[in-house]
């Protein structure tokens, strides 16, 4: 079987990669890519893709004209390399040969003076041309971790931007159909056609789109589960006062926020958890969550990735009020947790995460139980008036 040759390239300086970063960005945003497009996108990457005995240049070579997209991870190191400009100045002129303009797909990774300096940009012609492009900005974003929900959101955005050009790349008729599709779309950030003008810089950030849940129907959805099954990662849902007799749960990256004063919005399950949370990354707050019994349930249940649960009444009737496991990794913060059948919280079988001002009380069993494998860093909670420990190991 023939290797599927590289759709992209990325340049970069191997000393920015010493703790693997870049190469998990490289794997995440191709990743993102195949689900933005349904088929695979092979990211050339130098560490990875050649093999021993190869001459290096030559390789490189050989897949800078292989590769239909550049993507150049931008540090001052960047451009004080030797072999990152020639592999930009490449490709500029590559584009210049098509007489294209979206093959150049930046990452700005580390603030660049040269970039950030208009006096200095004028003294590079590479620093000026990567200055007119749109580009993906991580500058805020080094330190997160791949499970935050902002870099979940980022790479998302960057796929779909390399989505919409290869739909440009792939023959006029392809083309002038996404023309037409993204000059209707309102809001539309890339460029339609060849030779169009591209974004100068990337748009000011914008809240994501939000569904409003409402019990009476004056909103979007009448229930929270409809909009988690109609929502699309990255959405915002918005929940209005109401009590709300359902179990979530939430299997795609999304916001989910009560719109109102503490214990307006209310959601409360029999024979279900009253949360399960089971993808990447998300958030929830503002809101109470109660588990009612009638068998053996957690009020949230975090089973993958990390969760951002904050501002939200946590009881069960059941099991613990949260459970963290399966290696999950969330962010509790300014919760109330309380009167658990069992404990308040159950840390357990490679469950992580962090817990942070919270008020974990009157629960049967221990404040926060760490059993199997478990591992949470507590901070500045105030744990009490529990039946056994405040915090069991």
């Amino acid at each position: 079987m023939t290797e599927r040759k590289p759709a992209a390239f990325m340049s970069y300086v191997h000393s920015d990669d010493k703790y693997g970063h870049l190469t998990t960005l490289r794997e995440r945003l191709s990743d993102e890519v195949r689900v933005q497009t349904g088929e695979e996108f092979p990211i050339f990457h130098d560490r990875k893709d050649i093999l021993r005995g190869q001459n290096w240049k030559e390789r490189i070579e050989e897949s800078l004209d292989e590769v239909t997209f550049l993507i150049p991870i931008l540090t001052p190191s960047f451009f004080n390399s030797p072999y990152c400009r020639e592999e930009l100045q490449r490709f500029i002129d590559r584009e210049k040969q098509l007489r294209r303009n979206d093959l150049i797909l930046p990452i700005y990774y580390l603030g660049c003076p040269l970039l950030d300096d208009e006096e200095q940009r004028a003294t590079d012609d590479l620093a000026q041309v990567i200055a007119s492009r749109q580009y993906a900005d991580w500058r805020d974003l080094r330190f997160e971790p791949f499970t935050s929900p902002q870099v979940g959101k980022m790479l998302e955005r960057h796929a779909v931007q390399i989505r919409d050009a290869l739909q440009r790349v792939r023959g006029p008729e392809k083309a002038a159909a996404s023309e037409s599709v993204l000059h209707a779309a309102k809001g539309a950030t890339q460029t339609a056609s060849e030779g169009s003008e591209v974004i100068k810089r990337p748009s000011a950030k914008t809240e994501p789109p939000t569904r409003v849940v409402d019990p009476m129907y004056r909103g979007d959805h009448g229930t929270i589960t409809e909009a988690i099954e109609k929502a699309d990662p990255g959405d915002r849902i918005l929940v209005r006062p109401g009590f709300y007799q359902e179990g979530l749960v939430i299997d795609k990256p999304l916001e989910i926020i009560g719109d109102g004063e503490p214990g307006d919005v209310v959601v409360q399950a029999t024979d279900k958890h009253a949360l399960l949370f089971k993808t990447t990354m998300g958030c929830v707050a503002s809101l109470t969550l109660r588990q009612a019994g009638d068998g053996e349930w957690f009020g949230v249940d975090i089973a993958q990735g990390r969760l951002e649960l904050e501002d939200c009444d946590i009881t069960s009737q059941s099991l613990a009020c949260v459970a963290i496991h399966g290696g999950a990794d969330p962010r509790l913060r300014r919760n109330r947790i309380h009167d658990g059948r069992q404990g308040g919280v159950l840390a357990q079988k490679d469950g992580q995460g962090t817990l942070e001002d919270n008020d974990i009380f009157g629960n049967a069993y221990a404040g926060v139980a760490i059993r199997e494998g478990g591992n949470p860093t507590l901070r500045r909670n105030r744990i009490n008036r529990n039946g056994y420990e405040a915090v069991w190991v």
